[in-house]
């Protein structure tokens, strides 16, 4: 973005917000338009990717306190939009920066005296804005300075959602930022509304500073039958009372669309946890678990000789009460 970018463009009117808008109302202003704009939302719509640049370059410099605050004195010295033009008399865009200027100073031809020698006249912090236009370039006027300090560029921020795999196996995604695309590397094993921080991958910076940061906010698609837990995966297998009671072998899937083979021990109870080794979340740290919750499925409908065993099994374990101390230990 150009110094003459600031001149003519009024980025107030860009987001649809006030010249004395706080940052929250500038924050809610550019969120708003940049969903409407987004070109995942317009594909192949140029006047909305137009549109999603212009805020997007708005709301770069009202977001930041210093640049605002430079923007908003260059557009009150402009008159709000003056351009600076060439002259006639073949002194390149001074003549043109004079006439928007010099009124500053006293008017007229002798303008430019008052202020290019960097005496009184200089307003405190002309030299800053006028050097950030510039680039801090040599050819700037005379008296402003040379380079412009150093700043970090600020960070962003965006979401990106996942489907279950690709967020436990790790995957590249495209996002767009600011107006600019971007791909960036999901580690494996990212979890629903984790923040991942991408160094360097925001707002470059300035007068050769450093790069912000981009934050991506993740959402993860649910799986119809495994979790994430930190570096684990879990996974819910029903079976049977006499399974459960008597003990099995269960055929247990695995995400990579394998299966492993799990015991459960006689007189295993619902809700049991049973851990295989090595079948979770792979990094280039560690490798999860694979944990396997045992639910003991109930019938919903018996048929009469099924009905029949129950009342049998019943009969023949009445004498067991297996809530014998839950009234004692509800008082501890």
């Amino acid at each position: 973005m150009t110094g003459q970018d600031w001149i003519e463009k009024d980025f107030y009117a860009s987001l649809g917000v006030s010249k004395d808008a706080d940052d929250a109302a500038i924050k809610k202003a550019y969120r708003k338009l940049a969903r409407t704009y987004h070109p995942d939302q317009n594909a192949g719509d140029p006047k909305a990717e137009s549109k999603f640049k212009e805020i997007g370059e708005a709301y770069s410099v009202l977001s930041d306190s210093e640049q605002r605050q430079q923007y908003d004195a260059v557009r009150a010295m402009a008159g709000g939009g003056a351009r600076f033009s060439a002259g006639s008399g073949g002194r390149g865009g001074s003549a043109g920066f004079e006439d928007v200027f010099g009124g500053m100073f006293g008017g007229g031809g002798g303008g430019r005296q008052q202020y290019a020698g960097g005496g009184g006249g200089m307003p405190d912090g002309f030299d800053d804005i006028l050097s950030s236009m510039f680039g801090g370039a040599g050819g700037a006027p005379g008296g402003f300075r040379q380079q412009a300090r150093p700043q970090a560029g600020q960070d962003l921020t965006t979401a990106a959602t996942l489907p279950f795999r690709e967020a436990v196996e790790g995957c590249t995604v495209t996002l767009t930022v600011d107006g600019r695309q971007m791909t960036a590397r999901i580690p494996a094993g990212v979890r629903d509304g984790q923040k991942i921080r991408l160094r360097g991958k925001g707002r470059p910076g300035t007068g050769g500073g450093p790069a912000g940061d981009l934050v991506v906010a993740v959402t993860v698609t649910p799986h119809p039958v495994f979790s994430i837990d930190g570096h684990n995966l879990r996974i819910t297998v029903p079976v049977t009372f006499p399974e459960a009671a008597l003990g099995t072998q269960l055929e247990v899937p695995t995400l990579d669309g394998s299966s492993v083979k799990v015991k459960v021990a006689e007189g295993t109870p619902s809700g049991r946890v049973l851990r295989v080794k090595g079948r979770g979340v792979k990094t280039a740290k560690q490798t999860g678990d694979l944990l396997v919750t045992v639910q003991v499925a109930v019938p919903q409908k018996l048929s009469k000789a099924a009905r029949e065993a129950v009342e049998a099994f019943a009969a023949a374990t009445g004498g067991e009460n297996v809530r014998e101390d839950l009234v004692a230990r509800a008082k501890e």
